[in-house]
């Protein structure tokens, strides 16, 4: 977002990271990509145990960390006792600690005044070799927060955080983990939504398409670079690890072609599922689904086949009824086997 601040504008890259201890990898790629964090506490809640976690991830990372008191607009906020709470947790002065309501804007302002006063700005030389650090990605539509997004015409967009040099469109890049190159078809910020521009320059953060077909070839925490041009990758990357698994097998064993068609859909748009062949002398074929924390997918994939099943399961109860009719219809008449099934296959 672009604010205006004492009459100059000033560009501010706000992610927003999901609290919940499944995803302690992906918000630690995500503070990487930041020189401060927000804390934001609830006025009528208190701290939480993943805030504290959290905290302690931003603080180990050397960030400017902002603390924030919100909904004090509900009848429940205790604003002094969380704040001394927040003081004790923490060491935090009372008095940084900006009161919002969130809901009724109160206090928005000085949250922002505090982001560009208090956080230093990124520091990087755009006269130096390029090294973009992959962050994350812009976020789909059915969880809070996922790794990729997936145009059909434009392939994987990933979010991006140039730590040296410039990156225009055109350049070729190559990943320092799976060693593929690409060309920048597309660069831009997000401001909310995709603005194209002519390049990123050190210390911004935008979103690029090179034409990456499979979102396996994305990894959180990957460092990009110009091809040719060789540079150190940046510390601390590790594949993304599963924290849940889940067992998914077809009720009928022939809409197993389906169930992969499925999963392969929901793993074009996130890339956090990891997917396996699983057999069972019970169930048959199926797949192990790996997930970085709770995800809806799996009832949805569970409710697709289950639908796909009573579907079928009603037309063949129909089809019962249909013969019993035309049984009823021919009464009791000998006839040869044959006969008996010419007449089930026609249609009154």
């Amino acid at each position: 977002m672009i604010h205006k601040y004492n009459g100059r504008d000033h560009m501010l890259n706000l992610i927003d990271t999901p609290g919940h201890v499944d995803f302690a990898w992906e918000v630690s790629r995500s503070l990487a990509a930041c020189q401060g964090a927000l804390l934001l506490v609830d006025a009528s809640q208190g701290v939480q145990a993943q805030s504290i976690s959290v905290f302690h991830n931003a603080k180990d990372r050397g960030l400017t960390i902002i603390p924030v008191l919100n909904k004090i607009d509900l009848p429940a906020a205790q604003p002094e006792r969380i704040a001394a709470q927040m003081q004790s947790t923490f060491g935090i002065n009372p008095d940084d600690i900006i009161p919002i309501s969130a809901k009724t804007g109160q206090g928005v302002e000085k949250v922002l005044e505090a982001i560009i006063t208090r956080i230093p700005p990124p520091s990087g030389s755009t006269t130096s070799s390029l090294k973009a650090f992959l962050c994350m990605a812009q976020v789909p539509s059915h969880i809070d927060f996922t790794l990729y997004s997936y145009d059909r015409y434009r392939g994987v967009i990933s979010l991006i955080n140039v730590q040296e040099g410039v990156l225009r469109k055109g350049d070729k890049i190559t990943s320092c983990h799976t060693r593929k190159k690409y060309e920048v078809t597309e660069i831009g910020i997000m401001h909310p939504e995709e603005v194209q521009t002519d390049g990123l320059r050190a210390g911004q953060v935008g979103y690029i398409a090179c034409n990456m077909k499979e979102s396996s070839e994305a990894h959180i925490g990957d460092t990009l670079h110009r091809v040719g041009e060789p540079v150190e990758p940046l510390p601390g990357f590790q594949p993304a690890k599963p924290m849940v698994f889940a067992g998914v097998f077809p009720i009928d064993s022939n809409d197993f072609p389906k169930l992969e068609e499925s999963i392969k859909r929901l793993t074009l748009t996130d890339r956090s599922v990891n997917v396996q062949r699983e057999s069972s002398s019970a169930l048959g074929q199926g797949c192990r689904l790996g997930f970085l924390g709770f995800d809806e997918s799996v009832p949805i994939l569970s409710a697709h086949l289950v639908i796909g099943h009573y579907e079928r399961k009603m037309k063949h109860l129909e089809n019962q009824k249909e013969g019993k009719r035309k049984m009823k219809k021919m009464g009791k008449v000998d006839l040869p086997q044959e006969a008996f099934f010419d007449i089930l296959s026609t249609k009154s």
